[in-house]
């Protein structure tokens, strides 16, 4: 399958990003791209804020927009699959073209802006979602939105019924003033709603952080979404710093970078976050994942498991099953029983190189 899509991938490559993508999950929901054997060692069995998982591989939010295809990324070998940015209100998001390959630097740039379908015609998909599928269901706000925090309750409260896990997307680059909600007094405000919003329910919170806030914004916005009832966080979205080591005709685009360049400033940002938090706050860590090493790189800077998406552009739907038996080979090499036995472990290196 990996051979094959390397073949392919020039022509893929030859369609604007958003029209292959737009065909890829119509292949997905159509049954006609194969699925490999899901990974099966014990070694990489872990827990997500009780969540139990096969694996610690996790499709990240963005890819599958309106739950078109989650049973078909479970099938595919992802040990959990987030669906959404979902939003109240069908959106079209910004004008087109809006998302970028940068081939050379193994990047996506997208200022896609919350397209989406809408909660209504979500609701059908998420009820057909098999019990066996991890699914983290993430949330946001209409663009144009009066009351932005009572639209993220409104989706929360619709589509508890079918959330082992909850996200809150407030770290968008793309929706503009969607991050002030970062801001600690906000941030408190909107997870406490949340929160109240979910009542009785026992699906975790998780909020969604972008990797460019400062370091004592970062700290205090922690502190007040774990002091408003937060479970646990995912670091981080996309970023609109440009690193100066970018190659591709496309590094100037308006929009939120994703991929290949992202590794290192997320997963320094992910260790700040585990050395803050510690070890008992579930952290998941994304950007930037493209093998088992880097997998591995996240899970030792505290996250608990990790997701990606852009990697899925570059390397197609082999990708996982080879991440997996990576992952698996070098935690039985490094001494690790588990991936439990890894996370944090790197925490104090990882900052010490920063």
């Amino acid at each position: 399958m990996a051979d094959l899509y390397q073949l392919l991938r020039p022509l893929i490559f030859r369609l604007p990003a958003e029209t292959a993508h737009s065909l890829t999950l119509k292949a997905l929901q159509m049954g006609a791209l194969p699925a490999p054997a899901r990974p099966s060692s014990t070694r990489l069995k872990t827990r997500l804020a009780g969540i139990e998982l096969d694996n610690p591989f996790g499709l990240a939010a963005g890819f599958d927009k309106n739950a078109d295809v989650p049973w078909a990324m479970h099938r595919m070998g992802f040990g959990f699959v987030e669906v959404g940015t979902i939003t109240p209100r069908p959106q079209a998001g910004n004008p087109k073209p809006r998302v970028f390959r940068l081939v050379q630097d193994g990047a996506v740039i997208n200022r896609l802006g919350f397209n989406n379908a809408g909660l209504a015609a979500a609701l059908p998909r998420l009820a057909k979602v098999p019990a066996d599928v991890a699914l983290g269901i993430n949330v946001g706000a209409n663009k144009d939105s009066i009351d932005r925090i009572e639209d993220y309750c409104a989706c929360i409260d619709a589509v508890l019924p079918y959330a082992r896990y909850l996200t809150i997307n407030i770290s968008s680059p793309n929706t503009p003033g969607l991050r002030d909600l970062q801001a600690a007094q906000d941030l408190s405000k909107l997870v406490s709603r949340a929160v109240h919003t979910r009542g009785a329910h026992t699906a975790p919170i998780f909020v969604k952080l972008a990797p460019d806030m400062d370091s004592a914004a970062l700290l205090e916005a922690l502190d007040a979404a774990v002091e408003a009832g937060a479970d646990g966080f995912i670091d981080t979205n996309t970023t609109l710093a440009r690193p100066a080591s970018l190659k591709s005709p496309a590094k100037d685009e308006a929009g939120g970078l994703s991929g290949a360049p992202l590794l290192t400033s997320s997963t320094r940002v992910l260790a700040q976050v585990a050395k803050h938090l510690g070890p008992s706050v579930p952290l998941i860590g994304v950007g930037g994942v493209a093998s088992g090493a880097d997998a591995l790189l996240k899970i030792k800077a505290g996250a608990h498991a990790v997701q990606l998406y852009s990697a899925l552009v570059y390397h197609g739907p082999g990708l996982i099953r080879r991440m997996a038996a990576d992952l698996d080979d070098t935690l039985e090499q490094a001494g690790y029983a588990s991936v439990a036995d890894a996370i944090g472990t790197g925490i104090d290196a990882i900052l010490e190189t920063a």
